[in-house]
C-alpha cells in the first residue's frame, strides 16, 4: 500500500516570496545547532574555570534537551494560535536572549541562558518540518536536505572554531559561545519580512485540517517508532558532541585537534544530510537506509573503541556518515509518515518532546559512567548499544505507511 501520493516532477519555479521564505528558513536552520555544538570542544575549559564535575558539565548539553522535551508539545498549538511566522520570530528573540545571557560568564546566567537557548531552538525544531511540508509539498526531500545542510554546516563551523576562539583570543570561552548571537541576529533580520506581510499560511493549514483524518498519535506504533528513532539518534549526536572531544583528549589529542575531529564528524554529515532526504523521498520504504546507518555507527564507534588511534579521522567520518543519515531520515519520517502539515507538526512535537527527553539522558549518563568506572570503555559500549536500538526502531519507522493507516488497521 502506498503511503504517499505520486508527486509530479516539478522544476524549481518558485515565486519571489517563496525564495525569500526559503532564505529565512535556511537562516533559522543555521542557528539551531551551532549554539550547542560549540560547547563540546571547550567543555573542559568551562568545567575547569567553574570547577564543576564531569556530570554537571555534561548537564550543559542536557539542559537544552530538557527544554526541547518540555516545550515541543506546545509549539504546534502556539503556532496555530499566533501563526507560524510570528511564533518563529519570537523563538529567535528567545534564542538571542539565551545566547547573550550564557556568554556573561556567570554560573547562574550560564544555566538560565542555556535553558532559554533550548526553548528557542525547540520551536524551530518542531515547526520547520511542518512549514517545509506546507510551503514546498512537491520538493519535500530536496528542501529537507537544504534545511539539514544549512543547520549542520553552521554546527560544523561552531565545533571547529570554538577552541581557537577560547584559547587564542581575549574573549575566552564566553566569546566562543557568544559569537553565535551574530548569526541569530541576522536570522531575525531575514525573518522580519515573513511577519510584516499578510501571508496565507494559516488559511492553508485550516484547509488541510478539514481533510485530515483525526489520528491518535499516542496509539500509533509508527509514531512511537519515529519518536524512538528521533530520540536515539539525538542521544548519539548530543552525547558525541559533548564528550568525543574529551575522549580524544584523553588519548593525547590537544583540545583544538579534538575540536577539529568533532568538526570532521559534522563535515562528514553534510553530504548525507542532503542526499538521504532526497533518496528517502523516492523509496517505497527506508529500511535499507536504516541498515546502512547501523553499519556506519558500528564502524565509527567501534573504531574509537577498538581501532588504531592513527585512524581516528576515519572513525569520525563513519560516525558523521551514520549521524547525518540518521538525522536526515528522522526529519523525513515527520513528513513521509503523515498526511498533512498539521499532522507532521504534531508528530514532530511528539517525537521531539519524548525523543529529546530520552536524548537528555545521554551527556549526563556518559559523564557519570566515566566518573564511576574511571575510563571511557563502558560509555563507548553504550554508544554501540544505542546504535542497535536505532536500527530496531528505524526498521519499523521505515514501513511504507502513514500514521492514519497504521492506527486504522492496528
Amino acid at each position: 500500500m502506498k503511503s504517499q501520493p505520486e508527486r509530479p516532477n516539478k522544476h524549481l519555479h518558485f515565486p519571489k516570496s517563496q525564495w525569500i521564505l526559503l532564505a529565512g528558513i535556511l537562516f533559522i536552520a543555521s542557528t539551531i545547532r551551532s549554539p550547542l555544538t560549540s560547547v563540546g570542544p571547550i567543555i573542559g575549559s568551562i568545567r575547569d574555570q567553574l570547577q564543576i564535575s564531569n556530570s554537571l558539565a555534561g548537564f550543559l548539553t542536557t539542559i537544552p534537551l530538557l527544554a526541547f522535551a518540555i516545550v515541543s508539545p506546545f509549539a504546534p498549538r502556539l503556532s496555530k494560535r499566533y501563526g507560524l511566522a510570528p511564533t518563529l520570530f519570537y523563538a529567535l528573540l528567545i534564542l538571542m536572549a539565551g545566547i547573550l545571557m550564557r556568554s556573561e560568564g556567570s554560573s547562574s546566567l550560564l544555566l538560565i541562558g542555556t535553558f532559554l537557548i533550548g526553548v528557542g531552538i525547540a520551536f524551530a525544531n518542531v515547526l520547520l518540518p511542518s512549514l517545509l511540508k506546507l510551503s514546498f509539498p512537491l520538493h519535500i526531500g530536496l528542501m529537507t536536505g537544504l534545511y539539514s545542510v544549512s543547520m549542520n554546516l553552521s554546527a560544523t563551523l561552531a565545533s571547529g572554531i570554538a577552541a581557537p576562539i577560547a584559547n587564542h583570543t581575549s574573549y575566552g570561552w564566553q566569546g566562543a559561545l557568544g559569537i553565535w548571537g551574530v548569526i541569530t541576529f541576522l536570522a531575525i533580520i531575514v525573518w522580519i519580512p515573513q511577519i510584516r506581510k499578510k501571508r496565507d499560511v494559516e488559511k492553508e493549514i485550516a484547509k488541510n485540517v478539514k481533510v485530515q483524518v483525526k489520528t491518535p498519535l499516542w496509539k500509533s506504533p509508527i509514531a512511537w517508532s519515529v519518536t524512538f528513532f528521533m530520540g536515539l539518534q539525538s542521544f548519539l549526536f548530543y552525547t558525541t558532541s559533548s564528550w568525543i572531544p574529551v575522549v580524544l583528549q584523553s588519548t593525547g589529542f590537544s583540545d583544538e585537534a579534538a575540536g577539529w575531529m568533532l568538526s570532521l564528524v559534522q563535515f562528514a554529515q553534510l553530504p548525507m544530510l542532503f542526499i538521504i532526504p532526497v533518496i528517502a523521498d523516492k523509496m517505497r520504504n527506508q529500511r535499507v537506509l536504516v541498515a546502512a546507518i547501523l553499519v556506519c555507527y558500528l564502524l565509527g564507534y567501534g573504531g574509537v573503541q577498538f581501532g588504531s588511534e592513527s585512524l581516528t579521522a576515519l572513525w569520525m567520518i563513519f560516525i558523521g556518515l551514520g549521524g547525518g543519515s540518521a538525522f536526515g531520515l528522522s526529519m523525513m519520517f515527520f513528513t513521509l509518515r503523515t498526511a498533512t502539515p498539521e499532522q507532521a507538526a504534531s508528530l514532530s512535537g511528539m517525537a521531539q518532546s519524548i525523543g529529546y527527553l530520552l536524548a537528555a539522558v545521554g551527556p549526563v549518563l556518559f559523564g557519570y559512567l566515566h566518573d564511576w568506572t574511571g575510563s571511557w570503555t563502558l560509555p563507548l559500549y553504550v554508544f554501540m548499544l544505542i546504535a542497535f536500538l536505532i536500527f530496531l526502531s528505524g526498521i519499523y519507522a521505515g514501513k511504507d505507511r502513514v500514521i492514519s493507516e497504521d492506527t486504522q488497521t492496528s
